[in-house]
């Protein structure tokens, strides 16, 4: 609880959201620079998801490293004054098991133990670790329960979400992240999980976003997907959710395997449940099947099984699902991809 509330403390309270670094609209992005860490901006993530094939058939996986400014600290001149914070999520989706496999982790930055290095990807905590080498991105993660060892090759060029990467979040131009992705990477490696190492093959999704605005005040929680689609195009949907389940913000993009992204107007997506899955641990109840309406496009989205949900109370103070999905476009469009849904037990702390 103590962890929990010192979190809250350093990346929602409003008094602490001035001082930060800006988002505004028309700053290009530049790789391999934005691949790195931004750390004068309140908070980042870079987030993997995949679904990979192996002996036993498909699993889901997911590794996401948070940085967080912590202005509070930063008049304490000690090097080990907790001035940006470093927490990390790992997950596994084995339809075999029927529940998630995760595990998480928080530390405060310091050197190259716990490091969020700028320049490009290369976030490092406690032995876990997402780094860009070479052509490829390397994640390694020694969990409790579990280990992945994966490699990731970009196939194609960065998507730029947004307006040239400037990604709005609400109602107000200030609510909005810097915001690009990197679909249909291909994966290989090994996933442990409960036994002799497994050889795996499939395709993964990330997503590197860095902000310092707060949700708007009505929002509550988000919506997301991105998918790797079959043809080798990209989808991302996604809605800021109210206290009252409406939308505050809305907007999706789909790029084809040329490459070229349209971008659907935010007032013409639009989210209907079709199921939900109750959590037997945290009584919260989630919508896991879903259609998504995208302008012209309909998307129909069914999970690889119910039971993803992630709890990480201990270390980013959130309880969410996190899940591998399955959508299929009304027109006959397939992909795999994750969806995540957060506020449906609590207002995110962002």
């Amino acid at each position: 609880m103590r962890r929990r509330a010192f979190l809250a403390l350093a990346i929602a309270a409003p008094g602490l959201a001035r001082g930060f670094d800006p988002v505004v609209p028309g700053v290009p992005l530049a790789f391999p620079r934005d691949r790195g860490a931004h750390p004068g901006h309140r908070i980042e993530w870079w987030y993997v998801t995949g679904e990979v094939e192996g002996p036993r058939g498909p699993l889901g996986f997911q590794v996401t490293f948070f940085r967080v400014r912590n202005k509070a600290a930063e008049d304490n001149p000690s090097r080990f004054s907790p001035r940006q914070l470093l927490f990390a999520h790992a997950a596994i989706a084995d339809p075999a098991r029927g529940r998630l496999l995760h595990d998480q982790r928080a530390a405060r930055l310091l050197g190259d133990l716990v490091r969020a290095r700028e320049g490009e990807t290369d976030v490092r905590l406690d032995g876990w670790t997402l780094a860009r080498v070479g052509p490829a991105y390397q994640a390694r993660i020694a969990a409790e329960g579990f280990a992945l060892e994966l490699d990731l090759v970009p196939t194609q060029a960065p998507l730029l979400q947004g307006d040239g990467g400037f990604s709005r979040k609400g109602p107000l131009a200030s609510q909005a992240s810097y915001y690009y992705s990197e679909p249909q990477l291909e994966v290989t490696g090994r996933i442990v999980a409960g036994g002799a190492p497994l050889s795996v093959r499939g395709r993964a999704w990330l997503d590197h976003e860095w902000s310092s605005a707060l949700l708007a005040p009505e929002a509550n929680g988000w919506d997301w997907l991105g998918a790797n689609l079959d043809d080798g195009g990209a989808l991302t949907i996604f809605r800021v959710r109210g206290k009252d389940g409406a939308t505050v913000w809305a907007t999706a993009t789909r790029r084809a395997r040329d490459e070229q992204a349209t971008t659907a107007l935010a007032t013409a997506i639009a989210f209907t449940p079709r199921r939900t899955w109750t959590s037997p641990r945290t009584g919260v109840t989630y919508p896991v099947e879903m259609d998504i309406a995208a302008g012209a496009e309909r998307w129909s989205i069914r999970p690889l099984m119910d039971d993803q949900e992630l709890d990480a109370r201990s270390s980013t103070g959130t309880l969410y699902w996190e899940g591998a999905v399955r959508v299929e476009s009304a027109s006959g469009a397939r992909g795999r991809g994750y969806l995540e849904l957060t506020g449906y037990s609590e207002r995110v702390p962002f």
